[in-house]
């Protein structure tokens, strides 16, 4: 039972007296124990300012993010959305027309023509853009000796503008001056009107996309080579299997998420070609490389008809939007 003298020193100083004699303080009680208590709320108010504060900072940095995704980003979607129901060249009023815009898009014989122009483009940008880089990649992957040399000429294209790498093959398509008729003609062939066939238009636009594109993509699959294990090619080459069968049941199957995420970039990118027709055919021959934006920049900025390069553009939006929900859902297994 604690004496009248304990319970006089717990009340001045904070300190009960243990049975030994030895006083130890009391957290509960005393001017010690209510100084440990402030002291301990004002370090929870301390974090909590702190935590608010850096809060406040990083809502703050994402609002001005949002605000420039909203800018230049979500707001001409909209923009552009509310523009196909409307007749609007930006001298007049514009006025709601509803679907009037998407009826004059279909009775327009270059509207087919572009859609099938740019189908077309985009199968063969298929056929050359995505199986060249892979075996470039490939190649590149079995080097032993100047890799490094061999990654940075490839990737040189991809660093021009693709005005000057359009303007370049134009030369070099040129029917008179041009390198591959200069070419053809040392070596005794004949050579050829490249861009003024509606036969070899198209093809020769898929090149010149092919060549200034593929540094990227041979880059990212060879990093995607880089990845497999050489213990999967020594256990094939164990089992006997030949240079295609372990690129077949080693190669391909170990990137298959890399070639699946790149075959839908690349089905998105090619639908929207617009700079290799624009610079160097400018939709020609006999419209054989009108593709739908080079229509679409026709209706805005040619015959002043925003409404219907808005229609046109939304179309677009909704045929790629389509494509890669279907692309996605039926990878999903495959992932």
């Amino acid at each position: 039972m604690p004496s009248p003298r304990s319970g006089e020193l717990l009340a001045h100083t904070g300190v009960r007296p243990t049975t030994g004699g030895a006083p130890v303080p009391d957290p509960a009680g005393g001017p010690a124990g209510a100084a440990a208590v402030d002291s301990a709320r004002l370090r929870r108010r301390a974090r909590l300012r702190r935590r608010i504060t850096e809060n406040l900072t990083a809502y703050g940095l994402l609002c001005a993010a949002l605000v420039v995704f909203a800018l230049f980003s979500w707001y001409p979607i909209v923009r552009g959305l509310l523009l196909s129901f409307q007749q609007v060249d930006f001298v007049n009023a514009a006025t709601w027309v509803g679907l009037d815009n998407f009826v004059r898009l279909f009775d327009d014989p270059l509207f087919g023509v572009a859609w099938r122009n740019t189908l077309l483009f985009t199968a063969l940008a298929l056929l050359l853009g995505f199986a060249v880089p892979f075996a470039v990649a490939v190649l590149l992957n079995e080097l032993r000796h100047a890799r490094a040399y061999f990654r940075l000429v490839i990737y040189l294209p991809v660093m021009l503008p693709p005005v000057v790498t359009a303007l370049l093959w134009k030369w070099f398509y040129d029917p008179g001056p041009g390198l591959f008729n200069g070419v053809l003609g040392a070596v005794g062939l004949p050579g050829g009107q490249w861009l003024d066939s509606s036969s070899t238009a198209m093809l020769s636009l898929v090149l010149v996309s092919t060549w200034a594109n593929m540094g990227s993509t041979t880059l990212i699959y060879l990093a995607a080579l880089q990845t497999i294990p050489g213990d999967l090619y020594e256990a094939a080459e164990l089992d006997g299997a030949g240079v295609w069968r372990r690129l077949w049941h080693v190669t391909v199957p170990q990137t298959r998420f890399v070639l699946l995420v790149l075959l839908l970039l690349q089905v998105v990118a090619t639908m929207q070609v617009f700079t290799e027709p624009y610079v160097m055919t400018g939709g020609g021959p006999d419209d054989s490389t009108v593709t739908v934006l080079l229509l679409l920049y026709r209706y805005a900025f040619v015959y002043n008809d925003f409404g219907m390069a808005s229609a046109m553009s939304l179309l677009l939006f909704v045929a790629l939007g389509v494509f890669s929900a279907c692309y996605v859902r039926l990878t999903k297994s495959t992932d």
